[in-house]
């Protein structure tokens, strides 16, 4: 019986997040239509990450006190706000503004969704409710985006149906989200200051979901500006729901692996998949990028994303919503601040150096955080190898 309440759950996790890139094909038209070079275009993008940010760092507090389904039922609403607002007023301020509320949603559920999975599946792996959220998650970081570009590819517009079809999937889900119980303990009155934790053997997790979710951040904001100069932007959407989506594909193989063995996996995956992506960016290469989004999404979310997050709530012990918290921080991190770091690389010096200078400090991200991840064991033979030596 479990697993009807985990469905509905998944559901509402998957149109949370397919809020957060419905808008993603209509980038480069937006920014068209304001005036805007790339730069602008992230910061709109980046302003995801400051709704996320008082929320993991300093409202964790709140959060404990609600319980688990009251910020998922919040996070709807504000999924369902953000998206009326760009449908009633396109434009990149409503853009930014949008990313915002849909920020402080999706960190309101990053903090509760795989504590609250995992009462649903109690006595069993931990993995397996785990799986669901990484799962449900990924699916809707891509649906929206990949739903939205169907419709601009056959009628080019700046409000197309997908928004309205979104708003009525999303009030379903809060239907759904409403009669789910939630038997959690309520916070015991303590400071609202809930900083995240990073439990021992965490950073490197935390490093490498940073990573790969940098490689995503950029494929969705400064790909369409890419992809335009060849007159591809239509195709956006589908490159987004590859990057993010199809990793989905990956997490039963990911699941069979360790979660250090599968970060580490992923971690080798996702330089070669960023190539691709680049290199056919550049070259007008459709289907290297396409081809390059799939392999670079089982790093980005099969491999890495539930690899690390199984690691990290294993390392976590009893404090789960931290260390969750701390391994989302670092996500949302790595999904804003590269890509304007980057934004403004192309304004500067173009796409190419630009991209080939984000695909250098990828590659050197994922060296440091595959190091971290070493055993302590194999780590400690390095060393006492270098002693002796």
């Amino acid at each position: 019986m479990h697993r009807i309440p985990a469905l509905r759950l998944a559901f509402a996790l998957c149109m949370i997040t397919t809020a957060v890139n419905l808008q993603a094909p209509l980038y480069a038209a937006l920014a068209t239509r304001d005036g805007v070079g790339v730069g602008a275009t992230t910061l709109a993008f980046a302003c995801y990450v400051l709704g996320v940010l008082p929320v993991l760092l300093a409202l964790s507090g709140l959060v404990e006190r609600l319980g688990r389904r009251l910020p998922i039922l919040l996070a709807l609403l504000l999924c369902l706000v953000a998206t009326t607002l760009t449908l009633v007023a396109p434009g990149l301020l409503s853009l930014g503004i949008a990313r915002f509320l849909l920020g402080i949603g999706t960190a309101l559920t990053s903090a509760v969704a795989p504590a609250y999975m995992l009462t649903f599946f109690a006595g069993e792996d931990s993995r397996r409710p785990t799986t669901w959220v990484t799962a449900s998650t990924a699916l809707g970081f891509g649906l929206g985006a990949a739903f939205t570009s169907l419709f601009v590819l056959h009628s080019p517009s700046l409000t197309p149906p997908s928004l309205g079809w979104y708003l009525g999937a999303a009030t379903l889900a809060l239907a759904l989200v409403l009669s789910l119980k939630d038997e959690a303990p309520r916070g015991d009155g303590g400071g609202m200051l809930r900083l995240p934790a990073y439990p021992p053997g965490a950073f490197g997790y935390g490093l490498a979901i940073l990573t790969a979710w940098a490689t995503v951040g950029l494929v969705i904001a400064i790909l369409p500006s890419a992809l335009a100069g060849h007159g591809l932007s239509g195709w956006t959407g589908f490159a987004t729901f590859g990057i993010c989506s199809c990793g989905v594909l990956f997490q039963p193989l990911a699941r069979r692996l360790s979660p250090r063995v599968a970060t580490r996996v992923g971690l080798l995956i996702l330089p070669l998949g960023y190539a691709l992506i680049a290199w056919g960016a550049v070259q007008g290469r459709l289907s290297a990028v396409l081809l390059g989004t799939v392999v670079a999404s089982s790093a980005c979310y099969g491999f890495v994303y539930l690899g690390g997050l199984s690691g990290v709530l294993e390392a976590a012990g009893e404090d789960k919503p931290r260390a969750s918290a701390g391994y989302f921080l670092m996500a949302y991190l790595g999904f804003s601040l590269p890509v304007i770091a980057t934004g403004a690389l192309i304004d500067a010096l173009g796409h190419a150096l630009a991209l080939t200078l984000f695909g250098a400090a990828v590659l050197v991200s994922a060296l440091i955080a595959a190091w971290r991840l070493q055993g302590p064991r194999s780590r400690a033979g390095q060393e006492e190898r270098v002693l002796s030596g």
